[in-house]
């Protein structure tokens, strides 16, 4: 990685909001100086001090050693010589007011693991990439026509030693890989791995925005686990969180002991909820610094997409908030509109340097335009998490089958607006904890309805338009909702029906990966048709996905009660032999066995009798609490002719 140093042109775009590696200018970076002497340059932003210097184990924390001279415009940077990689730092800030802070660099690449809280100076570059095929591959393809099905994970809780210490970022690299791989998944999604001081945060209240956190591991472990994701084919997400920071002292709160990175205005700072601080959008030396560390994560790490957090607390000013704290934008509207154009400005900048990547909104709202470009008057993300599809799914699914057909509606209704956007839905980290129940203890009905029920619900998923992902532990069944102090339920999985419902969780996922009707058209209604959404008394649905390709069809068919429907008609497009490829009630996933098609190799032939208006139809078995998929293999008439008829 080369280090720029810091010249006036620099100063100015960083100034202006557009320096947009500014990592390679600010933070600790090793050099030597005119008279060739090794050491690190220094530069870091505070621009009310009235004075900062470097401090740390090389001069015994005293603010006189290593003192920093200022630029104009409220830059100060310097040269310790003699200072190594490895050396913990802060940055002595004096206040206004006259007061000492000792603050960690907003730019470290590298931090002590907590509770320490120093900087650490540390070389990014030397690290040997294996995934040129992956990286290659990437850029060819269009992923919105390819499978994208994610494995949400806290990397602290997915697996833990005998001591109760987390797995390394290396360590990781072989058993979590390998498992996301056998499992049939095509990304891995991580939760924020910026350095942040409290473990129970998960990540999303973070002091130290371009160190990764020193918790697994080192950032050039944190490479090596990147790069094995690439090597089996795995992209990699990360959980990103632009729109706050943790108050902690040694962080960015009040930084040069006045609102810095934050807001002036308290109202707009404070972020209640949360306990945290909003950023300042609209100042630009912020949007440097947000959007330099949205790049870094790209550019370092090789990481092929972020999820931005918390997109609805960003574009609204009021979110979250009592009435008696709200405030109102120029025009009288409660829109951030320094939010707006801090967000637009990312993704431009984003797409602008890698093309490729995926942009994804974690966002609540109704907000229009979210995955357009922003030359079409969108946001320019090119994914959103589809929140309502996945609240709708759960609360009808809580319902006792009995009672479904009353809310049959929240299984339909998603298709109203399935294709206004580019959606990703979401069975994530926030859906299992905090007394809401794992996704197998939300399903009603006795032991075997409740992993029925839950076969079920991740087929439909699967089945429905949109890229897919879950959190860690879902695919074992597990009774109990994620614990954020312990690992996965690993244990489970010495018990029947656990080990049955992930070999399911496999086979569905490698069934999604091999059939381009459950992916390539995701975001087009030409890749989506009901055959029937009506069945609300007997609570079925049934409707068509459809590849590019001529005959990349399937029929896929659902039923959310316990009742095997036998001599269920459905109507389908053309005439022909139908062959079953996917039942939920499989014995081998723990299901009861029934089979829908009961012909030879499991079809079942069409019959000119039209239903659902559709020309030709065919009869089959709902298995109970089960999802089937069918796809025509061959007309009726080549059949006919085969046998001389």
């Amino acid at each position: 990685m080369s280090v720029m140093s810091l010249s006036e042109h620099d100063l100015y775009l960083f100034h202006e909001g557009t320096l947009h590696r500014s990592y390679l200018a600010f933070g600790a970076h090793l050099s030597t100086n005119a008279d060739g002497e090794a050491g690190v340059r220094f530069a870091v932003w505070a621009p009310r001090a009235a004075a900062v210097s470097v401090v740390g184990d090389f001069n015994g924390w005293d603010p006189a050693a290593h003192p920093l001279a200022k630029h104009p415009q409220g830059v100060w940077h310097g040269f310790a010589p003699g200072v190594r990689e490895g050396a913990a730092y802060k940055y002595a800030v004096r206040t206004p007011d006259g007061e000492w802070k000792f603050k960690a660099d907003p730019y470290a690449f590298f931090a002590e693991v907590r509770p320490k809280s120093a900087s650490i100076v540390y070389d990014l570059s030397g690290y040997r990439w294996q995934d040129a095929l992956y990286r290659q591959r990437r850029e060819k393809e269009n992923h919105h026509e390819r499978p994208m099905n994610i494995y949400e994970v806290h990397l602290g809780t997915w697996k833990t030693k005998a001591d109760g210490a987390p797995l390394t970022y290396e360590e990781l690299a072989d058993e979590l890989v390998d498992y996301a791989a056998d499992l049939q998944y095509t990304h891995i999604e991580l939760l924020p791995l910026a350095e942040h001081p409290y473990d129970r945060s998960w990540g999303y209240q973070a002091t130290g925005f371009f160190a990764a956190t020193s918790r697994f591991g080192t950032p050039k472990q944190l490479m090596a686990f990147v790069d094995r994701c690439h090597q089996r084919g795995l992209g990699v997400i990360l959980d990103w969180v632009p729109g706050h920071f943790g108050k902690d002292d040694h962080g960015l709160r009040r930084f040069d002991g006045t609102p810095t990175y934050e807001p002036e205005d308290e109202r707009l700072a404070e972020k209640l909820e949360w306990g945290t601080l909003a950023f300042d959008f609209g100042r630009p030396e912020v949007k440097s610094f947000l959007i330099s560390n949205a790049l870094f994560w790209m550019d370092v790490f090789h990481i092929d997409g972020l999820r931005v957090d918390a997109v609805a607390s960003m574009l609204y000013l009021n979110f979250g908030k009592p009435p008696d704290r709200h405030v109102f934008n120029r025009y009288g509207g409660q829109e951030n509109l320094d939010a707006i154009q801090f967000i637009k400005d990312l993704n431009t900048a984003v797409f602008r340097y890698h093309p490729k990547a995926l942009m994804m909104a974690e966002d609540s709202t109704a907000w229009p335009l979210v995955t357009a470009p922003v030359h079409e008057g969108g946001l320019g993300f090119n994914y959103k998490w589809n929140m309502g599809w996945m609240n709708d799914m759960l609360k009808y699914m809580e319902q006792d089958p009995i009672h479904r057909k009353f809310h049959h509606e929240r299984i339909t209704f998603s298709f109203f607006y399935a294709f206004s956007e580019n959606y990703v839905l979401p069975f994530s980290h926030d859906e299992v904890v905090h007394g809401k129940k794992s996704l197998l203890d939300k399903m009603p009905g006795d032991y075997w309805q409740k992993f029925a029920n839950l076969r079920l619900l991740l087929a439909y998923m699967i089945a429905h338009p949109g890229k897919k992902l879950l959190f860690m532990g879902c695919e074992l069944g597990m009774f109990s909702e994620w614990k954020d102090l312990e690992q996965v339920d690993w244990h489970l999985l010495d018990y029947p029906m656990h080990a049955k419902t992930r070999d399911f969780v496999r086979e569905l996922n490698g069934f999604y990966k091999k059939q381009p009707a459950l992916w390539q058209a995701d975001r087009s209604m030409e890749g989506f048709r009901w055959i029937s959404p009506h069945d609300r008394d007997q609570s079925v649905v049934s409707f068509l996905r459809r590849g590019v390709e001529p005959g990349e069809e399937l029929v896929v068919a659902c039923n959310f009660t316990p009742v095997v429907r036998r001599g269920y008609r459905i109507g389908v497009p053309a005439d022909g032999t139908y062959r079953e490829l996917f039942n939920t009630d499989a014995e081998s996933f723990g299901g009861s066995g029934v089979t829908a098609a009961e012909g030879p190799d499991g079809t079942v032939r069409a019959d000119g009798l039209p239903w659902h208006e559709q020309a030709y139809s065919i009869s089959v078995t709902l298995p109970p609490l089960g999802a089937v998929m069918f796809k025509r293999i061959q007309s009726n008439l080549i059949s006919r002719k085969e046998q001389g008829v």
